[in-house]
Order: C-alpha cells, then sequence, then structure tokens
C-alpha cells in the first residue's frame, strides 16, 4: 500500500461516515416504523432527541462525502507518477480492476449525499420534522453503496504497488479501445456540439421556466440529469481537445492539471452542482402538498433552480471559451 496524505483522509473520512451511516441505518428502522409525531411518550421523545443528533451530525459527514469525490481524483492524479506508463488520473485508476468501480461508487454516493442534504434542509425548515421518514428512507438507500464505496475503495488503495505497469490515458481514450469511451469519440465532434448545447439550451429553458412561473419541476430535474450525462460525454469528445489544442487527446482527467489551469476542477463542480440542484428540484416536488411545506417547498425549489441554471451556465461559458476564442480548429 503507498503511503500518501490524501488516500490516509480517503481512509478516515470513508470510515467515519459508513459508522454513521449504519447507526443512521439502525435508527432509521425504528423511526420508520414507529415515529408519531402526535405521541408524547418516552419512545417518541427519545427519537425526536435521537433524530436530531443524527441529521446534523449527518449533514456534515456526507457535506465530507461531497469533497471526497474531488479529494480522490486529485489524489489518484498526484500519485500517477508511481506507476510506469501513466500520466494521469486515469493511469493510477487502471493499476487494478478496482478503480474505476470506486469512482462511479462515489460519483452515486456524491448525488445521493447532495440530494440527501437538500432534503434534509426542506425537513428542517418545517416544524414537525415533515420528511422525517423519507430523508430516512433515502438513508437507507443509500448505506448500501456507501458501505461498497469504503470496502471497494479500501480493496483498490491496498493493492496499489509502486512500479506496476499501467496504461495511459492515450491508450484508454482513443477510437482504438474497447468500452463507452471508444462509443462517444465514434460519434463525429459536430453531431455531439449540437447535442450539447441543444440539452444546455432546453435545461436552461427549463430552469427558467420554473423559476420564473413555478411549472415544471419534474421536466427541470430529468433534463438536469440528462444533461449530466451529455456534459460528461461532450468533455470527452470535444470540450477537452480545445483546451489541450490537440485533436487526438480526448482525456477527460487530464484538464485537472497544472498545465490547463486546474479548468477541470471548475468544470466538474459547475457541472455536478447544477445537476444536483436540478435533480434536488424534482425530489421536493412530491412533498409540496405537506401542510407545513407548503409554502416552504416552493421557495427553496426556486432557490435551487436558480443555483443549478447559474451552474449550468457559467459550466458551458467555461466549456464555449477556447472554442470561440482559441486559435484550435477542430473539424468532423
Amino acid at each position: 500500500m503507498i503511503l500518501h496524505p490524501g488516500i490516509l483522509a480517503l481512509f478516515l473520512s470513508s470510515l467515519l461516515i459508513s459508522l454513521m451511516t449504519i447507526y443512521a441505518a439502525s435508527c432509521g428502522f425504528m423511526i420508520l416504523r414507529r415515529w408519531d409525531i402526535d405521541s408524547g411518550s418516552e419512545l417518541q421523545l427519545a427519537l425526536e432527541r435521537r433524530t436530531c443528533l443524527i441529521s446534523s451530525i449527518a449533514s456534515y459527514l456526507l457535506a465530507l462525502q461531497l469533497l471526497s469525490l474531488f479529494l480522490f481524483i486529485q489524489t489518484a492524479d498526484s500519485i500517477s507518477h508511481l506507476f510506469v506508463g501513466a500520466m494521469c488520473a486515469v493511469g493510477t485508476l487502471t493499476v487494478n480492476s478496482f478503480g474505476y468501480p470506486t469512482l462511479l461508487l462515489k460519483v452515486l454516493n456524491f448525488i445521493l449525499a447532495g440530494l440527501w442534504l437538500i432534503l434534509n434542509h426542506a425537513d428542517n425548515r418545517g416544524y414537525d420534522y415533515p420528511l422525517i421518514r423519507a430523508k430516512y428512507l433515502l438513508l437507507l438507500i443509500m448505506a448500501p453503496f456507501i458501505l461498497t464505496e469504503t470496502v471497494v475503495q479500501c480493496i483498490y488503495f491496498t493493492g496499489l504497488k509502486p512500479d506496476i505497469i499501467t496504461s495511459c490515458c492515450g491508450t484508454l481514450f482513443s477510437q482504438g479501445s474497447r468500452g463507452i469511451a471508444s462509443e462517444i469519440l465514434a460519434i463525429p465532434t459536430a453531431p455531439m456540439k449540437i447535442l450539447f448545447y441543444s440539452c444546455m439550451a432546453a435545461t436552461l429553458a427549463a430552469g427558467a421556466r420554473l423559476f420564473l412561473k413555478g411549472k415544471g419541476s419534474y421536466i427541470f430535474a430529468i433534463m438536469s440529469g440528462v444533461t449530466f450525462v451529455i456534459s460528461i460525454a461532450s468533455i470527452i469528445s470535444f470540450i477537452s481537445l480545445y483546451f489541450y489544442e490537440m485533436p487526438s487527446h480526448h482525456c477527460p482527467f487530464c484538464i485537472l492539471q497544472k498545465e490547463y489551469g486546474y479548468v477541470g476542477y471548475p468544470l466538474y463542480a459547475l457541472m455536478s452542482l447544477g445537476t444536483i440542484t436540478g435533480l434536488g428540484v424534482g425530489l421536493l416536488q412530491p412533498f409540496r402538498k405537506k401542510e407545513t411545506l407548503g409554502m416552504i417547498i416552493p421557495a427553496i425549489q426556486r432557490k435551487l433552480a436558480a443555483v443549478s441554471l447559474f451552474s449550468f451556465f457559467i459550466y458551458t461559458l467555461i466549456a464555449s471559451w477556447p472554442i470561440l476564442f482559441s486559435s484550435f480548429n477542430l473539424k468532423g
């Protein structure tokens, strides 16, 4: 195993989040079965005290879960020099078969953690814990994914051995490679540009409609999720090429490096923030009928829509800047 501050921090954060998840899940079963806000029983009072503690701890640790995704990618990138053939995080993630599964689990838990924080915020605005069952049900759904991530990440890091020969990003993100990356690269760049900007325009239009008229929550949520997928594919297909100014360099990780001004971090952060807040709008929609949240949830949805719109818009500006103003010309 390689000793590195980032790896140690990821181990510690995963352990804390997993322990919190186990404890919260055990309490969640009791809350889902026995919660009764109208009851003054000793059990109900104990559950109310316990849920306040769990919600507070979970808020901080799930915020840490959000940060752990970027820490994981940054750590993978920073130790790539230890492996023969690696030039960025791609090489590090392919040292063994647990690298990309860990990354995918972290992306999934990133989204789930963000949605839980939105749900918890809405619940805290109501005086009668109106979303208590919903947010503990979401915690129970998250639990197996978080625990699996912790185990897979542990196996991945303990399996890292210095001087292992691995593959570089040029090999994995090329049309001759196998997998979903090669399928994305097989699509001509012109149709991908049209798809990206059309999808982004539709998402921004849906968000503006929701913000101004309060309508189309589910449409905006769906479009936010679709935009997330299309945006990642577009980074691989053509966006990254304009930053690299190389027609054959499709790596989605190299843009995180110093040579390109670390531009990948704001790109991925804005894309993720826009997606989570957009999905959060749809998540809250079924609870607008709750008596104590009737006026609160629409206001929260408008704020989420505003954050999502801003994030997607700035993301598009950053992604489009080199396309519009660099001398690099991409054909296809």
